[in-house]
């Protein structure tokens, strides 16, 4: 069983490949973000493992259950569940640009792999608790790989 990571080249190459494939109009199989607002989406989530963006706490219920979630995809190597919530910091409900999103995500990704050669992903995650660098290869990967999906790609 492969557990892919984005800090395999072979991997990360796959998702900006994956993107670059990705069309303004590609239809949804799920949720409510068009593309654009998708790619936005991914934008904000590789911020907060650049430390750019700050989650709120959350309460000790959802840290077990995220806690728990990370160690679940990590043993069974499955993928993140439709129509999750996610942290409200992290929703994107707004228009955005195409082009301009999907230049800033490939350039937040590039940022994630400097960030990541150089040991400087944090120790934590408000919901996924402990994070150590596999971890972070690995769950960026899988939130990724999810969203590109949604749209086919």
């Amino acid at each position: 069983m492969v557990k892919k990571s984005l800090h395999n080249p072979i991997y990360f190459e796959e998702i900006v490949q994956r993107i670059s494939l990705l069309a303004e109009n590609a239809p949804r199989k799920w949720g409510q973000m068009n593309v654009s607002q998708m790619l936005k989406h991914c934008e904000l989530v590789l911020k907060v493992a650049l430390g750019k963006i700050e989650l709120p706490e959350i309460n000790i219920f959802f840290k077990m259950v995220g806690a728990a979630t990370k160690i679940e995809m990590q043993i069974f190597n499955n993928g993140i569940p439709r129509n999750m919530p996610t942290f409200r910091k992290l929703i994107v409900n707004f228009e955005c640009d195409f082009d301009g999103s999907k230049t800033n995500l490939l350039n937040t990704l590039k940022d994630f792999r400097t960030a990541s050669e150089n040991k400087e992903l944090p120790d934590h995650h408000r919901l996924f608790g402990i994070m150590t660098e596999k971890d972070w290869g690995f769950l960026e990967y899988k939130h990724l790989d999810h969203h590109l999906k949604q749209f086919n790609v």
